[in-house]
């Protein structure tokens, strides 16, 4: 970011353009400019607007705007990148290489986080379950085997 603060620092100046004028031309206030400049890009709420600013400046004197925003896009992702691209790459290759030359065992494979035993039980117990459901529900529709009615039911002599 100092880069390209620098260079529209340099530019304002050899043009002749005081940050005031330039404040007032672009309608933006003299310390955001003065912020872009000095590469301070914590003093901006929203990136967006940050690009926006950088936009105008720079069309304002005379550069190329799209370079600039490429330079300040690719800034921005090494800035807030944590861990460089050529590294993850490099990280991804070796777990890829690791995983085809890894010799599989009983000894190395990730142990279960339960076992077989308690997925058995967890079926029987649900399989019972439903046939006690199965049965209640026949109970509640037969009565001395008699099909109740839905709402009463008469018992018959016989």
């Amino acid at each position: 970011m100092d880069g390209i603060g620098s260079l529209l620092k340099e530019t304002r100046e050899s043009s002749g353009v005081s940050i005031d004028e330039a404040s007032s031309d672009l309608d933006i206030k003299a310390e955001f400019l003065l912020n872009i400049e000095e590469g301070k890009i914590g003093c901006f709420k929203d990136i967006l607007e940050l690009k926006s600013y950088i936009t105008n400046y720079a069309k304002y004197l005379g550069l190329d705007s799209e370079k600039l925003i490429d330079s300040f896009n690719e800034y921005m992702f090494e800035y807030t990148s944590k861990i460089p691209i050529k590294e993850i790459e490099r990280q991804a290759t070796k777990e890829a290489k690791d995983e085809a030359n890894k010799v599989v065992s009983p000894y190395t494979k990730k142990p279960r986080k339960y076992s077989s035993k308690y997925y058995y039980i967890t079926y029987i117990i649900i399989f019972l379950l439903v046939v006690l459901a199965i049965i209640w529900s026949i109970k509640q529709i037969t009565i001395d085997n008699h099909t109740a009615n839905v709402i009463s039911y008469v018992e018959f002599e016989g």
